[in-house]
């Protein structure tokens, strides 16, 4: 479809799963995420305040938007941080996001 995306996330199990996303809806991937069911808890609501939503993106082909100083800060307090992490309620769906790979970060202990 046009104004559909394709991102695959691999779980905390391993396992990969195949997303297809709008891009018409103004969605960010952790709401995607969560429409699947896959388990991200989004506690905060999409704001940049929890970090469970918290991805590794393991793509290297999409052009992700600038990190703000928000996600950085939040990402920051983190033990699980990787240079690739992401929180997914930053991403926000739009066809340039074609093809990304992420992985669900694990529970912060």
């Amino acid at each position: 479809m046009e104004n559909t995306i394709h991102v695959t996330v691999i779980d905390r199990e391993g396992e990969k799963h195949s997303l297809e996303a709008p891009t018409d809806m103004a969605l960010n991937l952790m709401e995607v995420m969560k429409m699947y069911e896959l388990p991200v808890e989004g506690t905060c609501g999409g704001m940049a305040m929890c970090a469970s939503c918290q991805v590794y993106v393991h793509s290297t082909e999409q052009e992700l938007p600038e990190m703000s100083d928000d996600e950085d800060n939040m990402l920051e307090d983190t033990f699980v941080r990787k240079d690739n992490s992401r929180l997914g309620c930053q991403l926000h769906i739009h066809k340039e996001l074609d093809g990304l790979v992420v992985e669900l970060a694990p529970y912060d202990a």
